[in-house]
């Protein structure tokens, strides 16, 4: 995949310079990183390392600030099997949230997806992150179920949808 796009749109209140490439064994650490300050149970290093092994696996890496010394700020972890596209991680570094990086990663498996005829992207969110379900919304993604206790007694996910 040669994914490596470049915006310097600031006006919009997204992130200048950032640049998008499939991630490498060397992002890993900063990846790492992201995932520990995001989620309360975060993947493994392993389980990164796994991803990136997989064939139908592809790991996003969002890279923000100048070219000579970009910093790894987000990243989007997806599947694409058969004709279904799933992402099962995204995340942001606290310090760049709020500045379109989620939407920039989720447009690119998006139309990735799209482009390899997946007729169908799916992904689960907890039922208590208004943010992300509302990112997930903006692009068209539908609540399609509830997974009760998910991610834990009382952490409900909801599934969402999106059809091509």
């Amino acid at each position: 995949m040669a994914i490596s796009r470049q915006s310097s749109n600031d006006a919009s209140g997204q992130s200048p310079g950032l640049t998008i490439r499939p991630a490498t064994t060397r992002d890993l650490p900063a990846i790492f990183e992201i995932e520990r300050l995001a989620f309360d149970h975060p993947w493994s290093f392993d389980s990164f390392v796994r991803e990136l092994s997989l064939a139908f696996s592809l790991t996003l890496a969002a890279f923000t600030g100048p070219q000579a010394r970009p910093m790894l700020s987000g990243y989007l972890c997806r599947w694409l099997v058969a004709d279904e596209c799933h992402i099962l991680n995204v995340a942001v570094h606290p310090r760049h949230r709020r500045q379109g990086i989620a939407e920039r990663l989720m447009t690119e498996a998006i139309a990735e997806a799209a482009v390899k005829k997946a007729a169908v992207a799916t992904l689960e969110v907890r039922r208590t992150n208004l943010a992300a379900r509302g990112l997930y919304r903006k692009f068209k993604f539908e609540e399609r179920r509830l997974r009760k206790n998910y991610y834990g007694p009382g952490e409900d996910a909801i599934v969402m949808e999106l059809k091509f």
